[in-house]
């Protein structure tokens, strides 16, 4: 055999020797490529954790904690809050209408009452001669008119001197300078156990002037 035919005969094992080491190559070179693209993708990770993407790596509290302290809880005490002063001040309104209200409701009835008496007394002096039985047992006081709108008032004052319940009728004039007689109040007292006094009042509707006085023209015990 030749040299020519001996080269010829080797020259396939030598290629595939070649390709295999091509291959072996290209292999390496591959796992090469991969590896750095792996590294560089870890180090991108690790680099976006530190600027931003650190929440996707680190535990973030959640439960009761967290809804406790949301925007949420202080609104719903607020509104909490806000009712229950509503409430109170409705409450307290209502009590202060309720007290009004019974207020008027006492007045109203001891202005009628007190209608009531002096209607009474007017009718018993109606048929009185003279002063009455009683006189010793009335005297009057003078009222501030600071305390009665500018209006003259005296405060009758009746007090039941017998041993008996006793009812009591006034008869109050209003006279100028000369002792004439420009108006007539009628007040009485009901039902005075016996020592018992009772104050009501006997008011003018006369102007400041002339100046008047009030007397006890009459007082009739009935």
């Amino acid at each position: 055999m030749t040299s020519a035919d001996t080269s010829d005969a080797q020259e396939p094992p030598r290629r595939a020797r070649a390709r295999a080491r091509a291959r072996g190559a290209a292999v390496a070179l591959a796992g090469l490529v991969l590896g750095c693209v792996g590294a560089v993708a870890l180090v991108s990770c690790g680099t976006g954790g530190d600027a931003g993407g650190g929440a996707t790596f680190t535990p973030t509290p959640t439960g009761a904690g967290t809804v406790s302290f949301s925007g949420e809880a202080p609104s719903a005490l607020a509104s909490l809050g806000a009712s229950v002063k509503e409430s109170a001040r409705a409450a307290a309104s209502a009590a202060a209408s309720s007290a009004s209200a019974r207020a008027s409701a006492f007045e109203a009835s001891v202005s009628a009452d007190v209608a009531r008496a002096n209607a009474a007394a007017q009718q018993e002096l109606k048929d009185i001669a003279g002063k009455g039985d009683a006189t010793a047992d009335v005297s009057l006081t003078g009222k501030p008119r600071s305390e009665t709108g500018g209006l003259l008032a005296v405060v009758v004052n009746i007090a039941n001197s017998t041993d008996d319940t006793a009812s009591y009728a006034v008869q109050v004039d209003f006279r100028d300078a000369n002792g004439k007689v420009l108006e007539t109040r009628y007040v009485g007292a009901e039902n005075l156990e016996p020592g018992d006094r009772a104050h009501p009042l006997a008011i003018s509707r006369k102007p400041p002037e002339p100046q008047l006085t009030a007397v006890v023209a009459k007082a009739q015990r009935y």
